[in-house]
């Protein structure tokens, strides 16, 4: 049976757990306790030397990293309905993946991490203006778009989810975005779909 390693407060780990509901795979969760740095013990890092969650194991495959854990499952047992192999349709949702590390990491993932978890690191001025723009920008796309890519959900929509879904967390409002609010309840009510605290 396939493992997931991860936290019920990660946005990440949220988003390969969300997959693997949605696609009714079986799994074993297993909680990597972050509050009292259970991802840097020994034991852990022998398994992802990262020292992140969440962690896939299935089989003999070990796969670290969320965006690669949702391609995974997605081609091994989603198909092309979650992440396509034609050359446009697979950058599309590429593109997207790279936004999820980049711009949504970059705005709401940072700004939620201050407040929440006091990762004082984070310069919270340039993350909330990150977050306003990623938030516009998404708001322009879903203006003529019901997903993310396609006229049905893909690994894109559940990359970006969580974090975007989750920006109250870090004192960021979704007001000024309907059509970013419609697009999370159309996630929510996807068959399967997993709630996560916050969203």
């Amino acid at each position: 049976m396939i493992k997931l390693y991860g936290h019920e407060m990660s946005g990440n780990s949220y988003k390969a757990r969300l997959l693997l509901e949605l696609l009714k795979i079986e799994y074993e969760w297993v909680k990597v306790d972050l509050m009292i740095g259970e991802h840097k013990s020994p034991e852990y890092l022998a398994l992802n030397p990262f020292g992140q969650v969440p962690l896939l194991i299935d089989g003999e495959t070990k796969l670290a990293d969320a965006q690669a854990i949702l391609v995974y499952l997605a081609r091994q047992y989603g198909g092309d309905q979650w992440l396509p192999l034609e050359a446009l349709p697979l950058a599309q949702i590429v593109r997207w993946l790279s936004t999820t590390a980049g711009e949504v990491r970059q705005g709401p993932e940072n700004a939620r991490l201050h407040y929440l978890f006091g990762a004082t690191a984070i310069n919270i001025e340039r993350a909330h203006q990150k977050a306003e723009h990623i938030l516009t920008q998404l708001d322009q796309h879903l203006s003529t778009h019901t997903w993310l890519e396609f006229e049905r959900p893909t690994i894109a929509d559940i990359a970006v989810f969580p974090y975007v879904a989750l920006a109250r967390d870090g004192k960021i409002a979704l007001d000024a975005y309907p059509n970013v609010l419609a697009w999370i309840d159309r996630v929510k009510q996807l068959p399967g779909y997993l709630p996560m605290a916050g969203i």
